[in-house]
């Protein structure tokens, strides 16, 4: 008779992901990966995926707008999922960012970040910021210019950068912005503005409606954050996932110009996002931030809607005025 072998969990999330002892990761949520396409059927756009960096492995897919003749402004964009699911080729984000390259009028770089538990964090910090590094050296004036990306070299605007994310990928962009206050950039390249949509914040002390007590060791963003960066100094209250914490860095060093903040009504990321926004007015930060909510909606809904909504065109057509 043939034996069963069950393999033994070393951490898991249920529903979401699961590790195991022998090293294998069984990913329970994710949309399905999908190619780049040289004419999108929906908006036109063009896309196509490139290699930042082999060791470690660096991936992204571009995005450009059809038919241009000019120098563009430039999206560095951080997927979602927890840090540990979902792809810059999955097709949520693929139909999301042909949906917001259109809109917007930009050259999008979707950055594919190493994930957890393969590559626990902070690796998806220090890939995020080598592709911000890889683009922004797209501005130095060199005679060989073969390792140059074509399409950044000859539509980008490298007066007008942007990083941007949703959730976890919001969170990439916040800490990528407080590394940009005090690290330089290839070439001088300056960070004009920040997305932070539906930003992955958390901590130890509940604020508004977020889970109290026991509620909140065992809440979602909880669980993620210590399956994704089991090591981190401080847990739940790192900075680097709790940016108010006392003892962290203070938000007026975020290296850009100006900051959106986008909230959903529905979303239990919502209350600590607002309070980010309210402590970045507060903390003599230089720079010019903004607050949009879409009420009624649940965590990136527009990305996770298959149809275009009302709501999800009010959102991206947000976004697109911001990124000009």
């Amino acid at each position: 008779m043939a034996s069963t072998t069950t393999k033994e969990i070393a951490s898991e999330i249920p529903n979401l992901i699961k590790h195991y002892k022998d090293g294998t990761v069984e990913r329970l949520f994710g949309s399905p990966h999908v190619p780049p396409s040289r004419n999108d059927p929906d908006t036109g756009v063009s896309s196509k995926d490139i290699t930042i960096s082999h060791n470690p492995l660096i991936s992204a897919r571009l995005y450009l707008p059809q038919n241009q003749t000019k120098k563009l402004p430039i999206l560095l964009y951080f997927h979602g999922g927890g840090f540990c699911v979902e792809s810059a080729f999955s097709s949520l984000d693929h139909r999301y960012l042909n949906r917001l390259v259109s809109e917007a009028q930009v050259i999008a770089v979707s950055v594919e970040y190493r994930l957890a538990p393969e590559s626990p964090l902070p690796a998806a910090y220090e890939d995020c910021w080598a592709a911000l590094q890889w683009v922004a050296s797209h501005s130095l004036n060199e005679d060989d210019t073969s390792h140059k990306e074509p399409w950044l070299a000859d539509f980008g605007d490298f007066d007008r950068v942007y990083i941007g994310g949703d959730s976890a990928g919001g969170n990439l962009a916040h800490n990528i912005a407080m590394r940009a206050g005090v690290e330089s950039l290839n070439g001088g390249v300056k960070i004009l503005g920040a997305i932070l949509s539906h930003p992955y914040f958390w901590g130890s002390k509940p604020i508004g409606s977020e889970p109290k007590g026991e509620d909140n060791d065992k809440s979602l963003p909880y669980l993620v954050w210590n399956f994704a960066y089991p090591s981190a100094d401080g847990g739940i209250d790192n900075p680097l996932i709790n940016p108010m914490v006392s003892g962290a860095p203070s938000l007026a060093g975020l290296g850009c110009s100006r900051l959106l903040v986008c909230v959903a009504g529905k979303d239990e990321l919502r209350d600590r996002s607002v309070w980010y926004y309210d402590l970045v007015k507060e903390s003599g930060w230089k720079g010019e931030v903004e607050l949009f909510e879409v009420e009624g909606e649940e965590h990136c809904f527009h990305i996770l809607y298959e149809k275009e909504t009302e709501n999800v065109k009010k959102m991206i057509k947000r976004l697109a005025d911001f990124l000009v």
